[in-house]
């Protein structure tokens, strides 16, 4: 009988052994919470296809902040809900526009915490997509001047991270350059690089009621079926000034991910989105799977491809577990 000389179980024998020589270790400084934000007062309203994540006024939205930094999550990133919406997007880049409101908020309450902003015209356009529209197409050199003022609105708001996920050709640099301007040189820009036009963003799309109202968005985000795009993307993102890259969605395009790594190194984000987290908790909810087992191995997954930042929606969730690990 054949009896091996190197057994691999010896290493898996207990938890100890288990701890001593894994080689990915998710942990807590990884991860971001997106939070969504409305007008008014004492709104805390759950999102009927995103359980356990919320509708945020503003003051709830501190409140909520204060919470997630007690926790020792790093950050956030908000997304908010206008109050009314128009053809060019307005309240993005208004001074008094929701998100600019609630990076103060914030700001004021837990001044450590990084404030990340989504940096993009669907949810405040009455189009619903990202950007200005002229005979039924989405144009992408008049877009370029909103998004910047945008992103220049949340950095005078106080925002320490601007994230434009639009996939308009040339934003970077337009922020970049309106950053420059007015003195946000230091201002870091975390670009959503490969975006794709994925089915997963459902979810979202009621959370954030920024479903487009003709067509869809094809034109702008990447094709799922291509790769080399992908670091033609990232890489013209950081030529012109991006400080972090992202690719999204995260569990679909962990080969992504991967090659956007070992191409360019890091610092890059990927974003476990809406389309994942609610399918976890259906299953979860169903009896399915184990849902925190499951949401951990899944984090895991999008860290052990190359993340270095994961967007998830379940940052609070994943912080408890964490902290309960032995």
């Amino acid at each position: 009988m054949y009896y091996p000389v190197f057994r691999p179980r010896r290493l898996r024998q207990n938890e100890t052994l288990r701890r001593l020589v894994r080689e990915t270790h998710l942990r807590l400084d990884d991860l971001i919470q997106p939070l969504f934000v409305v007008h008014g007062r004492g709104v805390r309203q759950e999102i009927s296809s995103m359980p356990g994540c919320f509708h945020l006024s503003v003051d709830e939205l501190a409140k909520e902040a204060k919470e997630i930094a007690a926790m020792g999550i790093p950050g956030i990133i908000l997304f908010g809900l206008p109050a009314a919406k128009d053809a060019v997007g307005s309240e993005a880049y208004a001074e008094d526009g929701v998100v600019q409101q609630a990076v103060r908020a914030v700001k004021d309450t837990v001044s450590d915490l990084l404030v990340m902003t989504d940096v993009c015209l669907c949810e405040y356009t009455s189009h619903g997509h990202c950007g200005v529209v002229e005979r039924g197409q989405v144009k992408n050199d008049p877009t370029l001047e909103l998004l910047a003022r945008t992103a220049l609105s949340h950095a005078e708001a106080g925002a320490d991270v601007v994230a434009p996920s639009d996939m308009m050709d040339g934003r970077v640099s337009a922020i970049r350059e309106a950053l420059d301007e007015e003195g946000f040189e230091d201002t870091p820009i975390m670009a959503y690089s490969a975006k794709y036009a994925s089915a997963f963003y459902g979810p979202f799309r009621e959370a954030a009621a920024a479903a487009p109202q003709f067509g869809d968005r094809r034109t702008y985000q990447m094709d799922p079926a291509n790769s080399d795009e992908a670091l033609r993307e990232v890489g013209l993102d950081l030529e012109e000034g991006a400080d972090i890259v992202m690719v999204k969605p995260a569990l679909p395009y962990l080969d992504i991910i991967w090659r956007v790594k070992q191409e360019f190194g890091g610092p890059i984000a990927a974003y476990h989105v809406s389309g994942e987290y609610a399918m976890l908790k259906a299953a979860g909810r169903l009896g399915w799977i184990d849902e925190e087992r499951v949401l951990m191995e899944t984090l895991t997954s999008i860290k052990r491809a190359g993340a270095d930042l994961i967007l998830t929606y379940a940052a609070k969730e994943a912080a408890r577990l964490l902290e309960n690990r032995p």
